[in-house]
């Protein structure tokens, strides 16, 4: 099973916007970021994508979804807000990595959510102490991670939004 975890688009400032949409330059990065994972995730294919309920998630996620194609369309979910609690995902997600979960599938998902709750996630899935960052999360990047056959998670590789030419 492959984890495609997604810091959402840079937002405007609840000043600006209350609801915190993205900017314009968010959703330019947004875009960007689909255009070049579009190809690289084909042959595996994502079976979901997964968002939080604010408003900036959302909108990273309809990008994604556009150009991804998963196969289960994007839904909204709970506990992936930016201060929620990470083990209920963190089992869910654990459960999903299992053998005899993926047996009909890829089962591959992706997360469009916020710090600190990716970044604490990570590290627990990592089998770390949720405090200990060991991926430094960017805005409209992707964090790639592997679930083996024995359930163990890896960092396969991390895709910041500078890479991608302008």
């Amino acid at each position: 099973m492959e984890l495609y975890l997604v810091q959402h688009g840079a937002a405007k400032s609840e000043a600006e916007d209350p609801s915190r949409g993205l900017t314009p330059e968010g959703r330019r990065d947004v875009e960007r970021m689909a255009e070049f994972l579009a190809p690289l995730l084909a042959p595996r294919g994502i079976d979901r994508i997964e968002h939080s309920d604010k408003l900036r998630a959302r909108q990273t996620a309809e990008i994604l979804a556009a150009r991804l194609q998963p196969i289960q369309g994007a839904q909204q979910v709970t506990g992936l807000a930016p201060n929620d609690d990470i083990e209920p995902l963190g089992v869910r997600l654990r459960q999903l990595a299992e053998p005899r979960a993926s047996a009909g599938g890829s089962k591959n998902l992706m997360l469009v959510g916020h710090l600190p709750h990716l970044s604490r996630l990570v590290s627990r899935l990592l089998g770390l102490d949720a405090n200990r960052a060991v991926v430094r999360f960017q805005m409209a990047g992707v964090v790639c991670l592997d679930a083996d056959e024995t359930g163990q998670w890896t960092v396969r590789w991390v895709l910041p939004p500078e890479v991608l030419s302008r």
